[in-house]
């Protein structure tokens, strides 16, 4: 594929060097973290890390196989079993979270610079959203810790004569927990697992994608600075086929916490029926953003534009699919792809970079397999659609007009910076156009009109709905999907369901 003539002319930045604490940490040997110490993998097998600015190998970590995962649930199950992890008070918990949460802000310069070798997304991003977020998730998640609770409540049992019955609730940890995250936000995904997994008492064994390992395996440090006694967090490197797979299948592992695509989730959760695990699932999007004609148009060009750009559109919940009524359609379209053609691309650790690469060449080439498609198809490509010469993973931020509703662009989800454009009349035609995906994880409506979207949001089938803003999350506020974007919902009290069983206690007196 050939490159625009604009990005022909302009010459992606080089990556600058790591600092001294980054390269030291890139040469380290690949070891598995089980039982609050570092070990070789039984296995022989490595896989390579890339730098996605530049496409070359700068670490390589274990491909865990079923002995290593043997041992780390072992582990696990031994310090939920027993230990100073079994019998610790909620309070010391919380402290452990706490001082872990200090250490992810001490390091927060490092952290950042890592993640942002390793996915590709510019380090000042990963500064003030990933390693930010993941500290501000941490001291939430921590003061959960004290506030789990049950109930009492009054039965009807007829007993014997004169036996009164007491009844109540408790929360229980669920026990060992796999938690498989994604690669688009390694750190902060990790710690949307971690987090509520901890505070309720359970022990875990996290396994990052294989694409972005590294800020997991430098968490795994911090967690033994912080003092989390040995097994109560475990890290596997490993592809999802390998060490994923036997995470899924291991009968030691009492639940399953799964991020990433909808294909693989299904796969997690045929998987995990054998053995009857818990299991929950946040997975893929093709969120809406639905622009009514009374919208103030800066806000939405704005708006939607960060609702697809950001994160070089590598976030489930992206808006994805533009839906602009006819009065506002053009000058939103030509906004937006004014903007998009304003993007300075560049390698992450350059100040001057506004977006990243995407994570691999896989992904490059799948999101530029749907450009093609959708031009094959009639689409007509408003802004961006090429990539610039450059050895690593770069797409131009792409928008895509003329679209329709059985188009491949507009039905499936491409996980990459391109925008599908498509205009309305009916308004209340739009409820139906936004849901015709099989996801339903998120959807924005812009409108000043209060009325109009009050009355549109109960019809909107998406876990999340934003009202003149997209993306944005909150650790108090619940998030996960309808249909096939999986089930459960994470942060807030509802993720406390997630991660404890609650047993009925019927006492006779």
């Amino acid at each position: 594929m050939n490159a625009s003539p604009a990005l022909t002319q302009y010459q992606i930045p080089l990556q600058p060097d790591p600092s001294a604490a980054v390269a030291k940490f890139l040469k380290r040997p690949p070891r598995l973290f089980i039982g609050g110490e570092w070990v070789e993998s039984k296995s022989r097998e490595r896989i390579s890390v890339v730098d996605p600015a530049t496409g070359r190998e700068i670490a390589s970590v274990a491909d865990a196989n079923e002995a290593d995962v043997d041992r780390a649930v072992a582990a696990a199950r031994k310090a939920f079993e027993s230990g100073p992890w079994a019998d610790m008070l909620p309070a010391d918990r919380q402290a452990l979270l706490w001082k872990l949460s200090d250490l992810v802000e001490k390091n927060m310069d490092e952290l950042a610079e890592l993640e942002s070798i390793d996915n590709g997304k510019t380090k000042f991003m990963a500064t003030v959203v990933d390693v930010a977020g993941t500290r501000d998730y941490f001291r939430y998640m921590a003061g959960w810790a004290t506030r789990i609770e049950g109930s009492t409540f009054a039965t009807s049992i007829h007993g014997p004569p004169g036996v009164k019955f007491h009844t109540y609730t408790q929360r229980e940890p669920v026990g060992v927990v796999a938690q498989i995250v994604p690669w688009n936000f390694p750190l902060a995904m990790a710690a949307w697992k971690l987090g509520p997994a901890l505070a309720t008492g359970c022990t875990c064994i996290l396994k990052p994608a294989e694409q972005t390992p590294l800020t997991a395996l430098r968490l795994a440090e911090l967690i033994a600075e912080a003092g989390f006694p040995p097994g109560v967090v475990n890290v596997l490197t490993g592809l999802g086929e390998t060490t994923g797979a036997a995470l899924v299948a291991h009968p030691g592992v009492d639940k399953v916490a799964f991020t990433g695509s909808t294909p693989v989730g299904k796969l997690i959760n045929k998987s995990a029926t054998d053995t009857l695990k818990r299991v929950s699932l946040e997975l893929g999007g093709k969120s809406p953003v639905i622009v009514l004609p009374d919208a103030d148009i800066d806000s939405v060009i704005g708006g939607a534009a960060n609702a697809i750009f950001f994160n070089a559109g590598q976030v489930c919940c992206a808006g994805t699919r533009l839906f602009a009524h006819k009065k506002v359609f053009d000058r939103v379209v030509e906004g937006i792809s004014t903007a998009a053609s304003s993007i300075q691309l560049g390698p992450g650790l350059d100040p001057k970079t506004q977006m990243g690469p995407l994570v691999s060449r896989e992904q490059q080439e799948r999101v530029l397999g749907y450009i093609e498609s959708g031009r094959k198809e009639g689409a007509t490509v408003v802004a961006g659609g090429e990539t610039p010469s450059s050895p690593g993973f770069y797409v131009k931020p792409t928008v895509l007009a003329n679209v329709r509703s059985d188009m491949k662009v507009v039905r499936e989800e491409i996980f990459g910076p391109v925008l599908v454009a498509q205009r309305f009349e009916d308004l209340d035609d739009i409820a139906a156009l936004a849901n015709d995906t099989p996801y339903g994880l998120a959807a924005s409506i812009w409108s000043n009109d209060l009325r109009a979207v009050q009355r549109l949001v109960p019809r909107i089938r998406a876990g999340t709905v934003w009202v003149n803003c997209h993306n944005f999350v909150d650790p108090n506020m619940p998030f996960g999907g309808f249909k096939q974007s999986g089930f459960g919902r994470e942060h807030g009290r509802a993720v406390l369901d997630l991660y404890t069983e609650l047993k009925s206690v019927c006492m006779a007196i």
